[in-house]
């Protein structure tokens, strides 16, 4: 059912398109393609249709790895951009002027780009801010930041909790994994020094990891490490979404998903330590049966130990008992200020998150909602799809033009499901609320 859902979701692009502006030529505009380096050393992207309509439609990319290509980008898909330069949009958009976890450079690269836009172009008669991932907590930066020089943002599978409660709540996970299935060891888990080192704790993880898929127990500890990062049920559209009740099919789903947990937490925290001068994140002071008992996935949990025969109360206990990890103050500080959020908004933010997100579980929303001084300015909406930033093209346009609706209105409408379904031809978008997230952290920076 969800595989038709989604082609017609893609079939239906174009009524989607016609929402966004005049009808369509039949004849691609006149593009004007501009590429060339900032100060900083980040390239630009620039495209501007010979019919500008005055928007320029910002764009931030997401994360890069270390060393790998680092094209500018100015669009999400290739179909968005062609739909948008149609419609007389200017998409502009910069590389950054490094790859890895670069927001100390990704804003300033951005408005910097900005800026060369204006001389160049003339100044926009609007400017809205819009990204994927790691992108996404860019732009809802820019918003929070630059206000003056937004009048809106489109945050699309946004880091919206922040990076001082990415890094805690990314540990906790490892942390479950390294006490239950490696009882005693002190394989790392911050304060990596070099790659080699994540390396070797990303192997020592796995194998650990499959070890415990091979008893009930076993199976059940790993269901209680994704539940304290809410990794979902259902993380890859290749993998069956679990029937309610299915809780051996989540379990699977899950422990597939933690390997890409094992990965990022350990490969991609020791670039960033690098970055901060030391570890960013702590569990001094965590109670895990609380956060357990917080978790959408503690059904799930007490299922699988029942089936297993185990006690959950001593894995529990067994959790309280083994040796925490403190912070570095100045990583710490490093981090709140690359990037965490004040909540404060001046200008309308729209999120949309996939539901079944296992690199940013979806309850990162519920950290932002929750940090947000001005909730009016604030809309959020959720499709129910596995993965990450897994979103239609006419999903992404729908959520465009409802933002620039509310900017033009100045007030808020067609942000229901229905009301974004009937924009994107899509069934996807639901309504969901998301559980609390584990660890929110709001700095005052």
């Amino acid at each position: 059912m969800r595989t038709r859902r989604v082609t017609a979701a893609i079939a239906g692009l174009a009524v989607v398109v016609a929402g966004l502006a005049a009808p369509a030529s039949a004849v691609a505009p006149a593009v004007t393609h501009v590429e060339g380096t900032l100060p900083s050393g980040a390239a630009y992207v620039f495209d501007v249709p010979e019919a500008w309509n005055g928007t320029v439609l910002l764009y931030s990319h997401g994360y890069t790895p270390k060393g790998a290509p680092n094209p500018a980008q100015n669009a999400p898909s290739t179909g968005v951009r062609d739909t948008l330069l149609d419609r007389g949009y200017a998409l502009i958009g910069s590389s950054y002027a490094d790859t890895g976890w670069v927001l100390e450079q990704a804003l300033p690269d951005q408005v910097a780009t900005l800026d060369v836009f204006g001389a160049r172009f003339g100044k926009a008669r609007r400017s809205l801010a819009w990204g994927t991932s790691l992108g996404g907590m860019i732009t809802t930066g820019l918003l929070e930041r630059y206000p003056a020089r937004f009048v809106g943002g489109l945050a699309m599978c946004g880091l919206e909790q922040g990076g001082v409660a990415n890094w805690n709540n990314t540990l906790d996970p490892l942390f479950a994994l390294r006490t239950l299935l490696l009882p005693g060891s002190d394989v790392p888990l911050v304060r990596l020094t070099d790659q080699t080192t994540a390396s070797a704790s990303i192997a020592a993880l796995n194998a650990a990891l499959a070890t415990a898929q091979e008893t009930p127990a076993g199976r059940a500890r790993t269901a209680l490490a994704a539940a304290l990062h809410n990794i979902p049920a259902w993380p890859d559209p290749a993998l069956p979404e679990p029937a309610p009740g299915d809780d051996a099919t989540a379990q699977r789903n899950q422990a597939r998903a933690l390997g890409t947990t094992i990965y990022v937490g350990l490969s991609w925290r020791q670039e960033a330590e690098s970055r901060a001068g030391g570890n960013m994140s702590w569990n001094t002071g965590v109670d895990y049966r609380r956060m357990l008992a917080k978790s959408s996935l503690r059904a799930e949990v007490d299922a699988l130990y029942r089936a297993a025969g185990a006690s959950l109360d001593d894995d529990l206990r067994a959790l309280a008992r083994a040796p925490r990890i403190s912070a570095d103050p100045r990583a710490v500080a490093y981090m709140a200020r690359n990037l965490s959020f004040t909540g404060r908004l001046k200008d309308p933010l729209l999120t949309i998150h996939t539901t079944g997100d296992p690199l940013v579980p979806v309850q990162v929303q519920s950290a932002y909602r929750e940090a947000v001084r001005s909730p009016e300015l604030l809309r959020q909406a959720f499709v129910h799809r596995a993965g990450h930033c897994t979103f239609t093209d006419g999903e992404m346009l729908a959520a465009l033009k409802t933002l620039e609706r509310r900017v033009g209105l100045g007030y808020w409408t067609g942000t229901s499901p229905e009301a974004l379904n009937a924009l994107a031809s899509s069934w996807d978008f639901v309504h969901y609320r998301p559980a609390p997230y584990p660890r929110p952290f709001t700095a005052k920076v």
